[in-house]
């Protein structure tokens, strides 16, 4: 797939095509995932996503696959040893962080039944559809973005603001925000 057009970001890293060509941007629906992609992109504060791509495996070993109801009760000892390990980003206030977005994950499937009944409800349940033509042309929050990072927060969830949440909704295909030169931009599916 050498010659496939795609989104410039990527470059040429392996697992940044990998992801881009496989994930990023297919709407996602399973609870499990979606739980996944928001505490990834919170922990992206600040570093690229290609850091934490690379820990990916590491992050889901550490954190029990992501088993949120595990998460919701780590105490004191799993987060000294969350802290030690080297294969996730040890900042104290994102691992708190996932756990307190873990409790306020449960509330919300609580409330709405599941977290993708609740998350999909900013887009209408399908996709937005950009047409971008450069790198250049994506934004970096949007007005829907801005919604839903003030709603997780008055739900409790934290490294939510703005910018994670337009990432997580790009890495959860509830915005098509491939180019349109780029052989994925037809290819994703509609929701």
């Amino acid at each position: 797939m050498k010659d496939v057009k795609r989104c410039a970001w990527p470059g040429d890293d392996a697992l940044y095509i990998k992801y881009h060509d496989e994930e990023w941007g297919v709407p996602v629906h399973d609870d499990a995932k979606l739980f996944e992609f928001l505490i990834l992109e919170g922990a992206q504060a600040g570093l690229s996503w290609i850091t934490i791509l690379r820990k990916r495996e590491n992050y889901r070993q550490a954190f029990d696959q992501f088993d949120v109801k595990r998460i919701a009760r780590y105490d004191q000892k799993k987060i000294n040893a969350l802290l030690k390990n080297e294969g996730i980003v040890r900042n104290r206030l994102k691992i708190h962080s996932t756990i307190q977005n873990a409790k306020a994950f449960l509330e919300v499937q609580k409330e709405f039944g599941s977290f993708d009944r609740y998350i999909w409800q900013f887009v209408d349940g399908k996709p937005k559809i950009n047409r971008l033509k450069s790198l250049k042309d994506l934004p970096a929050r949007t007005e829907v973005s801005d919604q839903i990072s003030k709603d997780l927060k008055t739900r409790g969830f934290n490294f939510v603001g703005s910018t994670i949440c337009y990432a997580f909704m790009q890495a959860v295909g509830m915005v098509n925000d491939h180019r349109i030169d780029c052989f994925r931009y037809q290819m994703n599916p509609r929701g």
